[in-house]
């Protein structure tokens, strides 16, 4: 078994690439939950997710996940990379006859490249909003949805999304949302395997579950990529 490039013992390696990897899957989730609030519209629906952006940058709780989320993403997307390499490096010379579609599915073959392309998405996606919201010039949010002054101002994320995937305001606008909507599919195929492989290594994709498992990881490398791909595109169409 191959060890790792940051851990020493491979299966240490192997229950940290799991645990990060799982993790990362409960993120999505919440952060798809907020997301969604884009879909609201009018005053009540910016209210809404720019107090969802405070508290997510302000409450103490939640600012140490953050960091635990930061953390686990390089950990994964680091490990995970310099394994791959480790990995090719172990086997320079393809075998003779080797057919590796009837061992393997096409994702499990390319983590290594799929999770690059992630890392390349993460980073633009956090210097778009992230580092915007923390350290940019944003514009403010003043009243409420009723009209009412606000006692302490919001910063007014919802503007800032808004505008990115607006082509009057952003002329690549369309480029922004053709590249999100394909960092979703590389996620979908990435979940595809990850899933249900973050499982197996944990020792828990056994038995009755192990069907369950498999069908629940399909699902949601399905279903969470594509509700992420469809706001984007709601946004553009709305605004175009």
């Amino acid at each position: 078994m191959s060890r790792s490039a940051i851990l020493k013992s491979s299966l240490a390696k192997k229950y940290w690439m799991s645990a990060t990897g799982l993790f990362l899957c409960v993120f999505l989730l919440g952060h798809l939950a907020g997301n969604l609030q884009l879909f609201m519209e009018g005053a009540a629906g910016e209210y809404q997710f720019n107090q969802y952006a405070k508290f997510m940058t302000t409450n103490p709780a939640v600012k140490l996940l953050s960091y635990l989320t930061y953390a686990s993403i390089l950990f994964h997307a680091i490990d995970g990379l310099l394994l791959t390499i480790q990995n090719k490096k172990a086997r320079p010379v393809n075998y003779a006859v080797f057919k590796a579609s009837a061992n393997s599915t096409w994702a499990s073959r390319n983590m290594g490249v799929l999770g690059t392309v992630l890392l390349a998405f993460i980073v633009t996606h956090m210097t778009n909003f992230w580092a915007v919201m923390h350290w940019g010039e944003m514009p403010m949010q003043t009243v409420d949805p009723e009209g009412k002054l606000l006692e302490e101002p919001l910063k007014n994320l919802h503007m800032v999304v808004m505008n990115f995937f607006n082509p009057a305001e952003n002329s690549l606008a369309l480029l922004a949302t053709v590249l999100y909507v394909l960092s979703m599919v590389a996620i979908g195929f990435h979940l595809s395997h990850g899933f249900h492989s973050a499982f197996q290594s944990l020792g828990l994709r056994t038995g009755k579950y192990g069907k369950l498992i498999m069908v629940a990881g399909k699902v949601f490398a399905i279903v969470v990529p594509a509700l992420f791909a469809i706001i984007p595109l709601y946004l553009y169409f709305i605004q175009a």
